[in-house]
């Protein structure tokens, strides 16, 4: 009672209750429901043909039926509550999620495959599961579980296999089942067609039944080998059927099967046309022997090592964000470990990680000579560096998995006795997988970080210090230099902030200096109105005067 109390309650809150429909939960509940599925597709008509299948194993049957029928519940109420995607933007209102669910197709055949066609057992008989077989009008949940797996697996190539060996399985598997009704129906043993005479012992068991139909279906499908004759009207129409099954759709799915595994080894086909073609042109080009050996040893590399595709060609084919989340989800820890760049801002790194190119050095290449102007910085993914003398005759050390080199060269720190030029020779062993960075795009990047850049500056010199390859002299005198122009820097702010000040201060006076004329102009014309006035009534005045003058 407390956990239908608690679906009820679920039922009746589906604003609480909304499921993201790419989420990692659904999509485990949607294999659920295939499974479910899957079972009742298989069990419904081999208890419904198989003779006394169902009556042997009823209560097991029973149980795992209603525990199908109960995923089958449980699914409609998820669906009641799973969102859904409106131009990109996933929509959580319950009061459009419902609607939208029960006004689809999908709701009717969910609701028709639970219709409690069970109840029919209490008039026919338990001997009859073909009263289920309304369970499978849940198709479209096993179809949408099988295509949302395939999108989220790392080998959906193998998987396609697998699904379509699932199809055929399915296919043949009722094809038997089919049969053994139809010779149930005719007649065992009356001829050499129908399933032989189950009075044999030999082919009474349930095992032998299913085995023996599962053979003759397999058989017939794939038109493999020979088959008894058909010898009546039932059973031509059902070869003939099975002959239509073969050109439509088994041979649709063989033919998707055999295209699919053909393109398992599609790059690798790729990849072979390509050294082929390499070692063609070495051929008519009379390319020496000992160079032809270290391209087909190179090539050999690729392959073993399962380097065949471009990294930088295979994030091509991502959008900028995602290219650049999947960069830093696999470089960002191993820039981390470079001395300079610890503790440096995220963003920073982040930046930086898009710029490091790869690259693959093959056994006894120099990536770098001593007195080499440094362009680059390296970090070693995988392999060995050795630090050898000139004559390559001593090696100093060696370098290995996660180590780095060329740091401060391409800071091109003032003050460096070696200045931007490499210290040593540094040759790889092997076959040496390494990530590059050049100085054009760090300085491209710091940029946009100038605090980053003093940052790292000085990150160099206190390494150069240990190294006693710093000449304090000229550090100094750059130090000097850098507060001089950072004094430069404040002082033009200053005088930006004056002139903005000023700028301010002008317009400020410009208005006041407007106001005032359109006040003036105002009391102008108030004072010369009055003037007007009085002027007019002491002519009237005097014009009176005289003309009373007049009159004496």
């Amino acid at each position: 009672m407390e956990n239908l109390r608690r679906l009820w309650q679920f039922a009746r809150r589906p604003q609480e209750f909304i499921f993201d429909p790419s989420g990692e939960w659904l999509y485990r509940w949607r294999i659920f429901v295939a499974i479910a599925f899957l079972y009742n597709g298989l069990a419904i008509v081999c208890r419904s043909c198989l003779v006394g299948l169902q009556t042997k194993y009823l209560a097991g049957w029973m149980a795992v039926d209603y525990i199908a029928d109960s995923v089958y519940v449980a699914d409609i109420v998820v669906k009641m509550h799973t969102g859904f995607m409106e131009q990109g933007i996933l929509v959580k209102a319950s009061d459009r999620i419902r609607p939208r669910y029960l006004r689809t197709l999908k709701f009717k055949l969910d609701a028709l495959s639970l219709l409690p066609t069970d109840l029919l057992l209490i008039a026919v008989g338990t001997n009859y599961p073909e009263v289920r077989f309304n369970r499978l009008l849940r198709a479209s949940a096993f179809f949408e579980a099988l295509d949302q797996h395939e999108t989220r697996t790392s080998y959906p190539k193998s998987f396609r296999v697998f699904k379509l060996i699932i199809y055929i399985i399915f296919i043949i598997h009722w094809n038997a089942c089919i049969y053994f009704a139809l010779s149930k129906h005719i007649g065992f043993g009356v001829d050499k067609w129908v399933y032989p005479n189950i009075s044999n012992p030999a082919f009474a068991t349930l095992t032998r039944q299913y085995i023996y139909s599962f053979y003759f279906s397999t058989v017939v499908l794939t038109t493999v080998g020979d088959f008894p004759r058909a010898n009546n009207e039932k059973e031509y129409l059902f070869m003939v059927f099975d002959f239509m099954v073969t050109i439509f759709v088994f041979a649709t799915i063989v033919g998707n099967l055999g295209s699919i595994i053909s393109s398992l080894n599609e790059h690798k086909d790729h990849f072979q046309a390509q050294v082929t073609s390499v070692k063609q042109y070495m051929k008519n080009r009379n390319v020496e022997r000992q160079t032809e050996m270290k391209v087909a040893t190179w090539f050999e590399f690729l392959r073993s090592s399962d380097q065949i595709f471009s990294e930088e060609m295979v994030l091509n084919l991502l959008p900028e964000k995602l290219r650049a989340a999947v960069a830093i989800n696999i470089h960002l820890n191993t820039l981390q470990k470079v001395e300079i760049f610890k503790n440096c801002e995220i963003k920073l790194l982040e930046e930086l990680v898009l710029k490091l190119k790869p690259q693959l050095s093959s056994p006894g290449d120099y990536v770098c000579h001593k007195g080499d102007i440094g362009k680059e910085m390296y970090i070693i993914k995988e392999g060995n560096l050795a630090v050898v003398s000139d004559d390559a005759s001593v090696t100093y050390a060696v370098l290995g998995d996660g180590t780095y080199f060329g740091e401060i060269s391409i800071l091109n720190i003032k003050g460096s006795k070696a200045g931007n030029r490499r210290t040593a020779n540094i040759r790889s062993n092997g076959y040496s997988d390494l990530f590059r960075l050049s100085k054009e795009d760090l300085t491209e990047v710091l940029q946009e970080f100038p605090a980053a850049r003093e940052i790292l500056e000085e990150k160099g010199r206190q390494i150069l210090t240990k190294m006693n390859l710093l000449d304090l002299e000229d550090a100094s005198a750059v130090v000097d230099t850098t507060a001089l122009e950072q004094q430069l820097d404040s002082i033009e702010k200053s005088v930006d902030e004056l002139q903005t000040r000023m700028a301010r201060i002008m317009a400020e006076h410009s208005a006041v200096k407007r106001k005032i004329k359109v006040r003036v102009r105002r009391l102008e014309k108030a004072l010369k109105k009055p003037r007007r006035t009085v002027t007019s009534e002491s002519e009237n005045k005097l014009s009176s005067s005289s003309s009373f003058s007049d009159l004496e």
